[in-house]
């Protein structure tokens, strides 16, 4: 019922634009008209969302857009474009990204960045989760946190920077990534409230640094040391000694048990544990399974 109710809505929204197109039109209330039609296509467009047509309520609301944008209203074109992706996201990958581009451009010629970051990261977590496209979403998440940081909103800047550090380890680009968690380790340690989190930062870098070189990751240990020397006798400090230790005496059992035993206690992610093979096939003889 919902559907077709918004099918007539649509039908007499484009009648009213076609109307304020029309030579008469221009003279006698066109911009009424199209703030008519306006309301229209918003209200099938919220009708489609309550039949879960999710593509037509998309395309009604891409048409409110428009419409807005026509009406020199920015600010509702750009909301409306952000309403339209929401719908998108749940049918159409592709409309919702093309649609939240649009938003941001207006955004940030608005001086709107906050907002245009936030965006910047829905298009990157669509990349992340729904087109499996990391580097495209590596992008995003650095616009947005570029945004952030011009805005001085450091906690969301560094969110984002974590994402690109997680990604870039991923795509075996452990220098960016190594760069990231030492600069947000430096960030927290300035900052009362954040500071425990530094230990995970310093933590991720060192396990990064020996999957460039194990010999690369003893000379980060002593320098994490000095930035935190707390680090040193964290659970996640002597995990790291423990594992350069197996390295130097060329120890796959050590290095392997060390693993089972820190992930008995503080269970690894899957992040970790893949980070953890790498270095392992990077320096020791032989592959057995880490579980």
């Amino acid at each position: 019922m919902s559907e077709d109710k918004a099918a007539k809505l649509v039908e007499e929204a484009k009648r009213k634009v076609a109307s304020a197109e029309s030579f008469l039109g221009g003279i006698f209330g066109g911009t009424q008209k199209l703030e008519d039609a306006s309301d229209m296509f918003s209200r099938a467009g919220n009708a489609y969302k309550m039949a879960k047509a999710w593509d037509k309520a998309g395309a009604a609301f891409v048409e409110v857009a428009n419409l807005q944008n026509r009406l020199q209203s920015r600010h509702e074109c750009a909301s409306q474009l952000v309403e339209a992706a929401n719908c998108y996201k749940k049918c159409n990958v592709e409309e919702a990204i093309s649609c939240l581009t649009r938003a941001i451009e207006i955004f940030t010629d608005m001086g709107r960045f906050n907002i245009a970051a936030k965006h910047h990261m829905a298009i990157a977590e669509l990349y992340e989760t729904q087109d499996a496209n990391i580097k495209e979403a590596i992008q995003h998440y650095e616009q947005a946190a570029d945004y952030y940081r011009g805005e001085e909103s450091t906690s969301s800047a560094n969110k984002c920077l974590l994402k690109v550090a997680h990604f870039c380890a991923q795509l075996e680009q452990y220098e960016q990534a190594i760069e990231i968690y030492e600069q947000c380790a430096t960030t927290a340690l300035d900052n009362t409230l954040l500071k425990w989190s530094a230990k995970d930062y310093l933590f991720k870098a060192s396990i990064l640094n020996m999957c460039v070189d194990p010999l690369r990751g003893a000379g980060a240990l002593d320098k994490y040391q000095g930035l935190y020397p707390a680090f040193n006798d964290s659970r996640e400090g002597k995990f790291v000694q423990t594992l350069l230790s197996a390295h130097e005496e060329q120890d796959v059992e050590a290095f392997t048990a060390a693993v089972k035993e820190y992930d008995s206690i503080s269970r690894l992610d899957p992040w970790l544990t893949s980070m953890l093979l790498r270095v392992k096939r990077s320096f020791l003889d032989g592959e057995p399974d880490l579980k």
